[in-house]
């Protein structure tokens, strides 16, 4: 009987021994592989290294610009006289050049990007929260809610689908039409638009984690459905909304600054803003193409860094991809 024990305990030990882990071969988690593959993907360190740049004059910038943003130098120094097609282009002391009022491009820029990430970051939040509310809502009445969940699934996903079917631009140019035009409105129009994606979306990965073995686990341990949804559907869910709010916030940039370009944005234009600049700049194309260039590169290269980064964050956290 003791021999017996003692072989069992044996093979137990041994194949205790084989199954375990080894602290080289220890599994990582979605974010951490996820993590490592951005940091070899060319496009993902190209897009990081934009998106830093832009962030870091944004939020620093301001505080060092060499000219007051709104300060018509150019006019009281009596070099611009916008009438007379004479605006100055770049020089030792203004890099950018002047705008048609006299004003330091460069200083407007720097200044103007701070406002230009304000309007991208706040407006995809706007869209995020409204959307993710909407969606978890339809996500987890779908999934976990029984009859009525359906049915208030289906009459939340109407809505989104009445969204959804506008032209995002026709819909933010709708949206800020009717609320008058200011800074506040563009951000909350930009948002708008981005409700219906992120609701969709939200819903579609919380219903496949519906699915899910844990799921079913927990409901079979008697753990309430509204924990189940809040506390393991709902945060297995976000990654590809993050992924989302990512590249929305490259399309947050350009369709506030085709509101400001359309006269729908900040009606003070002395406020410096991408948008608003590139409007300005209009008149003077047969002056200072530059004026509208400058703004123009600026909003493009914004994109594109946020887009890099966001597609590479998808490729990234995509299971299929995944070793």
């Amino acid at each position: 009987m003791t021999v017996t024990t003692g072989k069992k305990r044996d093979k137990i030990d041994r194949l205790a021994e084989l199954a375990a882990v080894r602290d080289d071969e220890r599994g990582v988690s979605l974010w951490q592989e996820a993590f490592r593959r951005l940091r070899r993907n060319p496009a993902a360190i190209v897009g990081a290294v934009i998106l830093a740049l832009f962030v870091l004059v944004a939020v620093v910038g301001p505080f060092f610009v060499p000219y007051g943003a709104t300060d018509s130098i150019g006019i009281r120094e009596g070099v611009v006289k916008s009438g007379q097609g004479i605006i100055p282009g770049p020089s030792g002391e203004h890099w950018l050049g002047y705008d048609h009022q006299g004003r330091d491009v460069f200083s407007r820029m720097v200044v103007g990007a701070r406002q230009t990430l304000l309007v991208g970051v706040v407006s995809t939040l706007i869209g995020l929260a409204v959307g993710a509310l909407i969606g978890g809502i339809a996500g987890a009445s779908a999934g976990l809610g029984g009859r009525w969940g359906r049915w208030v699934d289906s009459t939340l996903m109407r809505f989104v689908d009445m969204l959804l079917a506008l032209p995002s631009l026709l819909l933010a140019v709708s949206v800020a039409a009717l609320l008058g035009a200011s800074l506040t409105t563009v951000m909350i129009a930009v948002g708008v638009v981005s409700v219906p994606v992120f609701a969709r979306l939200l819903r579609g990965s919380m219903i496949s984690q519906s699915n899910s073995d844990y799921v079913l686990a927990a409901t079979s341990l008697g753990v309430k459905r509204s924990r189940i949804a809040l506390t393991h559907v709902v945060p297995n869910s976000l990654a590809p909304v993050i992924v989302q709010a990512t590249l929305t916030l490259a399309t947050a940039i350009i369709e506030a600054a085709a509101l400001s370009f359309l006269g729908l944005g900040n009606p003070d234009s002395t406020i410096p803003e991408w948008g608003v600049m590139l409007a300005d700049a209009q008149p003077y194309l047969g002056i200072r193409p530059a004026l509208a260039i400058y703004p123009a590169v600026a909003i493009i290269v914004t994109a594109l860094g946020f887009t890099l980064l966001g597609e590479a964050m998808r490729e990234a956290l995509d299971p299929k991809l995944r070793k």
